[in-house]
């Protein structure tokens, strides 16, 4: 195995998409790369891009601690490792970049092993995560509804409809799962309970097939109005484009905003000032696998 290597690009994802929390996520056409190469000696971790001053460089590095948990699931031995990364998905942002990171490890591991992406993949990168939305967007591409049974996760893939034009406006400011999961109750009332079922089947249909549904389909009473104050301009900026007509929501744990307008434009009205607004397509692959320069081969 020593000299093997392997390329994988993996898409950003956004989770939740309105009322569906831990159980709807999409993948988006912004990719971290990583090449991993087997050789005899120690890890030897190299970043640039995103988060390049701030990640581990030594065995702590996500994407390693996710290929050892690939490698040892597969029965692989792996004596020492070289990455080389460029991360363009934003840290802290919502944006998925912890999930690509583990999809990546999971995937290279497969790829060195010489394996297609199976199931088990997803079970051992939903693992490593907590939840199984955005390890499932970044692993599939397209929509994911996701759940779990009993310590299983599961995920299916559902082909977004041909329409949709996603825009992201980040911020600034970052936000950690950790800290805004903390926000949220205990219990909820039971009419919230019922309106965000509705609203999460409705999401379903407008994401695949009337995306002019998309406004009501993405309304929540579950997660967004108790997080508000880990980030309030995110909320302010939701409630400004929805009140414009445009379905928007955080994109999973914040800060940044996720929105859907009509052919790709937002309101020449709205005030974006402190986001950084970029068009982003649905990424409808999901994470790539090149060994030694072969095709790719892809999770499905």
């Amino acid at each position: 195995m020593n000299g093997s290597s392997v390329r994988v690009r993996v898409p950003a994802s956004t989770a939740n998409l309105g009322p569906g929390f831990d159980a709807l996520g999409m993948a988006l056409g912004l990719y971290d790369t990583v090449e991993v190469t087997v050789t005899g000696g120690d890890v030897q971790v190299e970043v640039t891009g995103e988060g390049a001053a701030e990640v581990p460089t030594n065995e702590e590095h996500l994407v390693v601690r996710a290929l050892r948990a690939g490698v040892d699931a597969l029965g692989v031995a792996l004596p020492g490792v070289s990455l080389r990364c460029h991360n363009a998905i934003p840290h802290a942002r919502g944006l998925g970049s912890s999930a690509a990171a583990i999809v990546a490890g999971v995937a290279a591991a497969y790829g060195l092993a010489g394996r297609e992406l199976d199931g088990d993949a997803l079970r051992l990168a939903a693992e490593f995560e907590g939840h199984a939305d955005n390890v499932a967007a970044s692993l599939y591409g397209g929509l994911v509804l996701a759940w779990s049974e009993g310590t299983r996760f599961r995920a299916v893939r559902l082909e977004p409809h041909h329409d949709l034009a996603p825009v992201v406006l980040v911020p600034g400011t970052r936000s950690a799962t950790s800290v805004t999961r903390g926000l949220l109750p205990g219990n909820v009332p039971h009419s919230d309970a019922a309106f965000v079922a509705g609203r999460c089947a409705l999401a379903v249909h407008a994401l695949t097939a009337r995306p002019d549904l998309l406004l009501p389909a993405t309304e929540d009473r579950l997660h967004q109005d108790y997080r508000e104050k880990a980030w309030p301009d995110t909320m302010r900026m939701v409630r400004e484009l929805r009140e414009n007509g445009v379905p928007a929501m955080v994109s999973g744990a914040g800060p940044t905003v996720f929105a859907l307008p009509p052919l790709g434009a937002l309101p020449s009205g709205v005030d974006t000032a402190g986001f950084t607004v970029c068009a982003l397509p649905v990424d409808r692959t999901g994470v790539t696998v090149v060994p030694n320069g072969s095709i790719g081969t892809n999770a499905r």
